[in-house]
């Protein structure tokens, strides 16, 4: 892994502002940056993310496309998220599981025994966006493991 990571910048679709200044700035801990009357900038783990608010198309407001089959899983795509301490990922899953959070994937460990063991857990924003979480042993040694 690279001595420093770039930070990248991600922009996503919400209902409102309201609820993802709840969600991401309120009960992630994601600190507030720049906004405007449809944006508002998060600083989403030391990323830059843009909530902008975008009306809910006549069909729903079904933000995830489809799925992938990944280790017995259905995992929604698009997603997103960040890779985790180990310890700050459970302590994640305790406030998630706390908060009444409903899981897309439970909790679990991914690629048990494999290159590439994780924690990971799938869960929905207000906006009905899919957010992984992952978590490694030891991220810079299986983080790209193959």
């Amino acid at each position: 892994m690279a001595d420093s990571l770039a930070p990248f910048h991600l922009a996503i679709p919400v209902d409102d502002l309201s609820s993802s200044r709840k969600f991401y700035g309120e009960f992630l801990g994601c600190s507030e940056g720049r906004s405007a009357e449809r944006w508002v900038d998060f600083n989403f783990f030391g990323h830059q993310m843009v909530c902008h608010v975008q009306e809910k198309a006549e069909s729903g407001n079904d933000r995830i496309a489809g799925s992938n089959p990944v280790d017995g899983h259905a995992v929604p795509v698009p997603h997103f998220g960040v890779v985790l301490e180990l310890e700050s990922w459970k302590a994640l899953v305790v406030k998630l599981r706390a908060a009444g959070i409903e899981f897309v994937i439970e909790p679990y460990i991914r690629f048990e025994g494999e290159p590439g063991e994780q924690a990971t857990m799938f869960f929905l924003d207000p906006s009905g966006n899919a957010l992984e979480f992952k978590a490694f042993r030891d991220i810079e040694a299986e983080l790209f493991a193959t």
